[in-house]
């Protein structure tokens, strides 16, 4: 299992952050351990000192495939989720200065929140509304409508550079509002109206 995370998806995302905005989709990966098993906590890293949270829709991939066509995309996915990907800010900061990889300040043990699946019987023609509460006010709200890449060529434009294996997590990107998070945050996240995510920062 792995988990592929698409970067700078939002327009308004990318202009929060300063970045341009891009004309293909940006992906890096998490591996295995990033991902918060179970109901294991998440405990603030020791290395970094402003936390950020980013709340994005999740895939789970059901099928294997390479250099998949967008109009089979929809085939290889079968639920989705909310998730978080906590980003190390002050780290990525220092590392994009130096022209640097990412995965210091992206793909820490734990850095990758998954919430309760849904199981699609049929995939939605619509968009998917989902939102992160932090301390029960909202700070994110997401519309895949939104999304600069859509779902399913994102999954072909993955699958060009890496295999899709079942089991994957195909980590949409994050609208704006991403925000610092501190030790005793409780963040909780939400797809439409059901909460499918509830964490705790100790």
């Amino acid at each position: 299992m792995k988990i592929i995370c698409i970067g700078r998806n939002y327009i308004e995302h990318a202009q929060e952050l300063g970045n341009n905005v891009p004309d293909e989709p940006v992906i890096f990966m998490k591996p295995k351990n990033a991902l918060i098993q179970g109901t294991a906590p998440f405990y603030y890293p020791e290395f970094t000192n402003e936390l950020h949270y980013e709340c994005e829709l999740v895939l789970r991939v059901c099928k294997n495939g390479k250099f998949v066509p967008q109009k089979n995309a929809h085939e290889y996915y079968d639920a989705v989720t909310v998730g978080i990907d906590f980003t190390a800010r002050d780290i990525q900061d220092e590392l994009k200065k130096k022209g640097l990889p990412w995965e210091k300040a992206k793909a820490f043990d734990h850095s990758a929140a998954v919430g309760k699946l849904v199981m699609l019987e049929k995939k939605k023609t619509a968009a998917y509304l989902f939102s992160l509460t932090q301390n029960g006010e909202i700070v994110q709200k997401g519309d895949t409508n939104n999304m600069i890449f859509e779902i399913d060529e994102i999954i072909a434009n993955i699958s060009n550079y890496f295999s899709l294996n079942i089991g994957d997590y195909i980590f949409t990107g994050t609208p704006a509002g991403v925000g610092e998070c501190m030790v005793g945050d409780v963040l909780e996240g939400f797809l439409g109206a059901e909460k499918l995510l509830t964490l705790t920062i100790k």
